[in-house]
């Protein structure tokens, strides 16, 4: 079901307008931005997760949607922007990213006594990091030999990691119920970019 978001004549699935006004930030702003972005794809599934950081003594409200249709995967970002003490203003950012070009789902559980975890539970922290190419990070490190008592200069080693957008959360911030909203939206993307199942 689709429901018409105010002043616009255009639409959003109702789950998503809902997840939006549910995160409470400029949810008019947030869905504008998101409809216009996924123009007249089918939401295929999404997810809308909300933060709030602490800068000194300002706080800063944040709100990520991302959201997958056939053939895109949709980022939406909004958040507080400080143009002046008197002024409130928000930025709101999208980016749109074929699926072809999405190289990796990756999902990293948290979980709390771990020797009696139960199958098909859900652990105490979830970070979905999501990579399609357009931020690599290298990390470098010293590469060293087996002999501990090598002081020879081997020069260095490294990793490329492309990881453009990461998410945290928490069953204990956000509720278990986004852990799996999470978990489900991991496991749709992966499958459409014919990853299979994130782990």
């Amino acid at each position: 079901m689709r429901r018409a978001i105010p002043g616009t004549g255009r639409a959003l699935p109702e789950d998503l307008t809902e997840a939006i006004t549910r995160a409470g930030y400029y949810p008019s702003l947030v869905c504008d931005v998101v409809e216009s972005a996924i123009a007249d794809d089918e939401v295929v599934a999404h997810l809308v997760h909300q933060e709030t950081t602490f800068d000194h003594e300002t706080v800063r409200r944040h709100v990520t949607v991302l959201v997958v249709t056939p053939l895109r995967l949709v980022i939406a970002h909004a958040d507080d922007h400080a143009e002046s003490e008197d002024k409130l203003m928000a930025t709101a950012t999208t980016e749109t990213v074929p699926l072809a070009a999405v190289r990796g789902v990756m999902l990293t559980h948290v979980v709390a006594q771990p020797d009696t975890f139960t199958p098909g539970t859900h652990g105490r922290d979830l970070t979905l990091t999501l990579g399609w190419g357009a931020v690599s990070r290298l990390d470098m490190i010293p590469a060293a030999c087996g002999d501990p008592d090598c002081a020879a200069d081997h020069g260095f080693e490294g990793t490329i990691a492309s990881d453009d957008i990461s998410l945290r959360i928490s069953s204990a911030a956000d509720g278990e119920d986004a852990v799996g909203r999470a978990m489900h939206f991991a496991r749709v993307l992966s499958a459409s970019i014919g990853g299979g199942t994130a782990h």
